[in-house]
Order: structure tokens, then C-alpha cells, then sequence
């Protein structure tokens, strides 16, 4: 068998898969056991029951998770035929790749530990980036919230999204805010 976890060509591409209701661990182990290179990015969460307290790893994006293929080959066939996957997000003409910006500051988020909250997405907005502290060079969405500043981080393909607190000096604009996003409470 080989191994995708090092292919790289130029078609290879992020894509988002949806799965299952509960399955993306299941998926995420299967396409590991078959070299298939993908993304779970999960969060700890402190959950309780009637006689303890235990913390649990689940999913940032309930329902989905990323693979990173090339959908030409039969790669595209063996992600659709793990258990736990229903299908990958796309359109009439196929998978939708998922920008690999929009990954790596994922990654960059759940490597770092920081606390995120899942967000309303936002498609239209100014892009962010964060000039200091721990997430210096993360990218995302600027919103104020009441008294504070969150950048959001998104996943166009899936619509789902991220918020995490800034200070708002430790951020740049990389263009213009529309005033319906410095409006949002």
C-alpha cells in the first residue's frame, strides 16, 4: 500500500469532509490506519458527571474534519469509504478545496493551547492579523463584542468559525472593516 501521508503534487488540496454525527474520531483513526494525511482539530473541554469530573478531547468543528489529497486519484474513493464519513463539502462539480491559510492558522490556534469559542461565521469582514503575544502571525476576522476585541478565525467551505480574544492593539488590519462587523454585540 502506499503512503499519502508524504505525496505532494500540485493538485494535492485541503477538502473538508462531513461526517457522521459523532464519527469524526472514528473517521480520523481510519484514515490515519490508511496513511491518509488529514486534520481533527480537537479542544479540551472539562465535561461532569454525577460522580467525577473528567476532561475530554472533542472536535472544534463538530461534524467535519479536513484530509489533504489529491481528488484525482483514488485517494478521493478511500476518505468516502471510512467509516464515520458521509461525503465531502462541495458543489455540483466536486470537493471544494479549503484554503491551507485557513488551516495553518487553525493548527497554529490548537498547537498554542489557547481558549477558543466556537463563533456565528462570518463571511464578509476585514482580515486581521495579530502582531504580538502567543498568537503573533495568526490571521482572522476582527469583531468587537460588547467591551472586547476577538479575532475570528474561519472555515469557509464548512461556514463555521472561531472566536478567540485579542487585545486590540496586538493586531493589524490587512484591509478596511466594514461597519456591520465593528457593529456586531
Amino acid at each position: 500500500m502506499e503512503r499519502r501521508l508524504s505525496e505532494s503534487n500540485s493538485r494535492t488540496r485541503w477538502y473538508a469532509v462531513a461526517t457522521r454525527s459523532r464519527q469524526e474520531k472514528i473517521a480520523a483513526n481510519t484514515l490515519q490506519a490508511l496513511g491518509i494525511a488529514h486534520f481533527l482539530p480537537l479542544q479540551s473541554q472539562k465535561r461532569q458527571w454525577s460522580d467525577r469530573i473528567q476532561t475530554i478531547n472533542v472536535p472544534l468543528f463538530p461534524g467535519y474534519l479536513f484530509v489533504h489529497i489529491d481528488p484525482w486519484t483514488s485517494a478521493k474513493l478511500d476518505v468516502l469509504k471510512a467509516p464515520g464519513v458521509a461525503r465531502f463539502v462541495g458543489d455540483r462539480s466536486g470537493p471544494l478545496p479549503v484554503q491551507a491559510s485557513e488551516i495553518e492558522s487553525i493548527r497554529d490556534v490548537v498547537q498554542r493551547g489557547v481558549e477558543v469559542t466556537p463563533h456565528p461565521f462570518l463571511k464578509e469582514g476585514a482580515r486581521v492579523q495579530v502582531v504580538r503575544g502567543p498568537l503573533a502571525g495568526v490571521e482572522g476576522i476582527f469583531a468587537r463584542f460588547g467591551s472586547k476585541s476577538r479575532i475570528v478565525i474561519s472555515i469557509e467551505v464548512i461556514h463555521r468559525s472561531l472566536a478567540i480574544n485579542v487585545s486590540e492593539s496586538d493586531v493589524r488590519p490587512l484591509m478596511a472593516i466594514p461597519q456591520e462587523i465593528r457593529e456586531i454585540a
